[in-house]
């Protein structure tokens, strides 16, 4: 895309959020809202709108920013090839602005995680501070060398499901609370799913990472086996969701997420028969409904994912919310 020799200062504000991808943001929200919810604890007040709006905007915005801004960082070469639009690839950031934005974005994530941590205090701060810290750390190395995570499917999609799934979980419930065992259980579940969802989100760079020798499942083992991999780990989800709330005595819930299970299934058996236009009645939620948030792709596998995105999202979301909510309410 053609570039001006020199963009005004709302373009250079623009580049830098587009850096820190907004959309990405609100992946973490159904986890924190999960962990409050088991929590019990959430008063409706100022102060605790307050907390509840500073932990997404340090796991949101600034945790989840600078992992994007610092893989961006770190992966010129491949996005030149993958996503030659982005700010830097396509001119509109220097490297060495790019490089600021990681900085003052990891900052601004420590000193705010620090801070909650001190406000809340005892064993509960010293949770939500290490969480912060080592879901930075880890978005560092996922990109950075000599470890760069993501070179390897093995190491990458934990990497993910630890950062955004599992602390994102824990630090949002000790917030508010005590961490209790149902609710390690189900940080645990939004670990495995994040996992799940992000093998299948290497489809829109399967030709980069082939070109730049990233091991991502697809680049190993082809479109089809991949889908089957995601689906394994996402009905063990579901299944494990399932028995959690029978033994805690959620009997509804357990009728809920079964429900889902079953929806999520006849999806799956109708992409494994047609990787690249499986469920294509979705066709509309995806460019219609949540293409601004989802994005779009030329893969036509990738597009594929996105429409069982949709509905798989929507289904883990209730699920994993009100099995939640009934943990916390038990608690109250």
């Amino acid at each position: 895309m053609p570039v001006p020799a020199r963009l005004g200062f709302t373009d250079k504000v623009r580049a830098h959020l587009e850096l820190l991808d907004p959309v990405t943001w609100i992946s973490v929200f159904p986890c924190l809202a999960g962990g409050v919810m088991a929590s019990g604890a959430m008063q409706p007040t100022l102060h605790d709108y307050l907390l509840l709006f500073a932990i997404f905007l340090m796991f949101g915005p600034l945790g989840t920013g600078f992992s994007q801004s610092v893989n961006d960082c770190f992966d010129l070469e491949l996005d030149r090839v993958n996503e030659p639009t982005r700010p830097i690839p396509s001119g509109r950031l220097t490297e060495k602005e790019g490089l600021w934005n990681s900085i003052i974005a990891l900052l601004l994530a420590i000193g705010l995680g620090v801070l909650l941590g001190v406000h809340i205090g005892g064993v509960r701060g010293i949770v939500i501070v290490a969480s912060i810290l080592s879901a930075l750390v880890v978005a560092y190395i996922y990109s950075a060398p000599p470890l760069k995570l993501k070179k390897n499917i093995l190491t990458s999609a934990p990497a993910v499901g630890f950062s955004y799934g599992f602390v994102s979980f824990i630090s949002a419930n000790a917030l508010f609370g005590d961490i209790r065992p149902e609710a390690i259980w189900l940080a645990s579940l939004n670990f495995f799913m994040a996992v799940a969802l992000i093998i299948l989100n290497d489809f829109k760079s399967a030709e980069g990472d082939k070109e730049g020798g990233l091991k991502s499942m697809t680049v190993m083992i082809g479109a089809r086996k991949t889908f089957l991999v995601s689906f394994v780990i996402i009905d063990l989800v579901f299944a494990v969701l399932a028995w959690l709330s029978f033994t805690w005595g959620f009997l509804i819930p357990m009728a809920f997420v079964l429900i889902g299970l079953v929806l999520n299934l006849v999806l799956q058996v109708q992409l494994l028969r047609d990787p690249k236009g499986g469920i294509s009645f979705m066709n509309s939620a995806v460019e219609d409904g949540f293409g601004n948030v989802l994005g779009k792709s030329d893969v036509q596998e990738h597009n594929a994912f996105l429409r069982f995105q949709i509905a798989n999202n929507v289904l883990f979301l209730i699920n994993n919310l009100l099995v939640a909510g009934m943990v916390g309410m038990k608690y109250m």
